[in-house]
């Protein structure tokens, strides 16, 4: 299959109402949709990914007001959270519609609903003629595209089109908050912080990861994720030094304790966030074989970095 790349997102989105599968950018990472009506064009994207059939997908809507075209009822605590933060990074888990197949939900009654903010993306679901299902577009596991260019090396001539824009400005897949339970459980932390979420909904539960034989509600439960082919070890703090055995890098807060290795130092947690996927995918480009990560404070979106170095480690 030729992969169209296009600047334009009334051609992708084209692509996608023939029942194609199209790669777009988001603010969070850039997403692989298909009609989210359409099981066999949703089948396409698990086929293209390798991604397991029992991991649910987030459906993507251009407005808050289309959100019931997929979800079954909003609760008073979801029309909060959408009233304040779609267009944006979080996703809610609310109980479906039949009208979406099982494919999309993994056999589960409810779904995962975001409103993109990115102005390419809400321009391109403009033109989809129904809400769009679309994971990471990424080979599944591997870390989560932050560009087109990542996007292409991952899955050129696996998917139909490819839709141009700039690198995503989180980093950081979507907040997600499981709307279909009382009290509201978070399932993914993300952008869209705890400490926000909490201002509306003090009684915020946090979900653990599933257990065996458990179906996840949402991405990022179940599997592992965010895995360079390099070995992560994570560090609170710089130690004094760092062994040169093999190829070694370094992302974080603090600058490295040896200069003689491949550094990244961010200015703040939200640069953390934003370049950490690509930092992995350079030093597999490079050959790293290890990267010393620093763990950031667990507060902000210091959380959602940490959850996401625990599950690149494996550890969560």
């Amino acid at each position: 299959m030729q992969t169209l790349v296009t600047d334009w997102p009334e051609e992708a989105a084209s692509c996608l109402n023939r029942g194609e599968t199209v790669a777009f950018p988001t603010e969070t990472v850039y997403g692989l949709g298909a009609d989210a009506f359409d099981a066999d064009a949703v089948a396409g994207i698990f086929k293209s990914k390798g991604r397991p059939s029992d991991n649910p997908l987030i459906v993507h809507v251009a407005t808050p007001d289309r959100i019931g075209e997929v979800a079954l009822e909003i609760s008073d605590t979801a029309r909060m959270l959408v009233e304040r933060f779609f267009p944006g990074p979080l996703t809610l888990v609310l109980k479906k519609r039949d009208v979406v197949p099982e494919i999309v939900s993994a056999g589960l009654p409810t779904i995962g609903v975001r409103c993109p903010s990115h102005p390419v993306a809400s321009e391109f679901l403009r033109y989809c003629e129904h809400p769009v299902a679309a994971p990471s577009a990424n080979v599944s596991g591997r870390p989560s595209p932050t560009d087109w260019k990542t996007v292409y090396h991952d899955l050129g001539g696996r998917i139909a089109c490819l839709l141009r824009g700039e690198p995503s400005a989180i980093g950081l897949e979507s907040t997600i908050v499981d709307c279909s339970v009382n009290p509201p459980r978070l399932l993914r932390t993300g952008a869209v912080s705890i400490e926000a979420l909490r201002e509306l909904v003090p009684d915020l539960e946090i979900a653990t990861s599933c257990k065996p034989g458990e179906a996840p509600k949402s991405p990022g439960q179940k599997y592992r994720h965010y895995s360079p082919e390099a070995e992560i070890v994570l560090v609170e703090a710089p130690p004094k030094s760092l062994p040169e055995i093999a190829p070694t890098a370094w992302i974080g807060l603090s600058a490295s304790p040896t200069e003689a290795i491949k550094t990244l130092q961010c200015r703040d947690m939200d640069e953390y966030a934003r370049v950490l996927f690509g930092f992995f995918r350079t030093c597999d480009a490079e050959g790293i074989r290890t990267i010393y990560c620093e763990l950031p404070p667990e507060e902000g979106i210091g959380r959602a970095i940490r959850d996401r170095l625990l599950k690149a480690a494996g550890k969560n």
